[in-house]
């Protein structure tokens, strides 16, 4: 048998008895589950994972964070959660926000939550799977998986290991825009992933005297890659020191974001 390229829509072999699925926490019901994912680095992920989540969660449902950037966890601290999470011979716990949202990350095992993540890729790997099947997440309506960049170990980790119902994918103003999504949306529709969208950061920041936006980073190019790929934009993010402020500290969930209600309009359809 020929080695997998995991390249499935070129691919004639019958893999459904061959799944690679993790098997959730048997404790746990976990009903739709997103990807936020780039090409590369530096884009805001977590930013935008942190948002749709308070958001979906103000809707009313049940929400949760897989934090699964071991190496660079930051989902904790925009939620203003500390400690330690914790466990029993069932599994492990998520901590909860003010609002109640649910989180797991690497942070919250540490005994430092300033202490590198010295690991391998395997291991990294291999403590995301852990947190789909050992956390014990009760009902969530709608969870968020922060990815780290690329298409490493981990990035294929997740699109193996846990039913993904769709992806976000974020990325950033300058020219080396058409990359960072070209890279995602060639992973996604490698392993069958459906594509909900394209969110742009970092768009445009807002004069606070007489409201004009101004795009630092040159005119946006977003719609027009968007359009080369058949993809739906989803929010473009403005640049506000008064968001950055309440992320800081730890309060991401009074952020006041109508910029993303395409975003969470989407997802809430699914």
């Amino acid at each position: 048998m020929a080695e997998c390229n995991h390249d499935c829509s070129n691919c004639s072999s019958k893999c459904e008895e061959k799944s690679l699925l993790a098997e959730l926490n048997e404790l746990s019901k976990v009903k739709k589950v997103i990807g936020i994912v780039s090409g590369k680095g530096g884009v805001g992920k977590s930013l935008v994972t942190g948002l749709l989540a308070s958001l979906v969660s103000k809707t009313g449902k049940k929400v949760g964070v897989l934090d699964a950037d071991i190496t660079g966890p930051s989902v904790p601290k925009m939620f203003g959660i500390k400690g330690y999470a914790e466990g029993s011979d069932l599994g492990i716990y998520p901590k909860e926000s003010m609002l109640g949202t649910k989180v797991i990350s690497s942070n919250l095992l540490l005994e430092n939550e300033n202490d590198p993540v010295l690991w391998r890729g395997p291991v990294i790997a291999g403590m995301v799977k852990q947190f789909w099947t050992d956390v014990i997440w009760g009902e969530v309506d709608y969870m968020f998986v922060d990815m780290p960049p690329g298409t490493g170990d981990v990035p294929l980790t997740v699109f193996q290991s846990i039913p993904l119902d769709g992806i976000i994918i974020v990325t950033s103003p300058q020219e080396l825009v058409s990359m960072i999504v070209e890279k995602a949306v060639k992973m996604a529709n490698m392993m069958n992933i459906p594509i909900l969208g394209v969110v742009e950061n970092m768009s445009y920041i807002k004069c606070p005297e007489c409201g004009k936006e101004m795009e630092l980073f040159g005119t946006s190019k977003v719609d027009e890659v968007a359009t080369d790929f058949d993809l739906k934009v989803l929010a473009r993010m403005p640049l506000d020191p008064s968001i950055a402020k309440l992320v800081d500290q730890g309060k991401i969930e009074h952020v006041n974001a109508n910029f993303m209600n395409l975003a969470v309009q989407t997802i809430l359809e699914l």
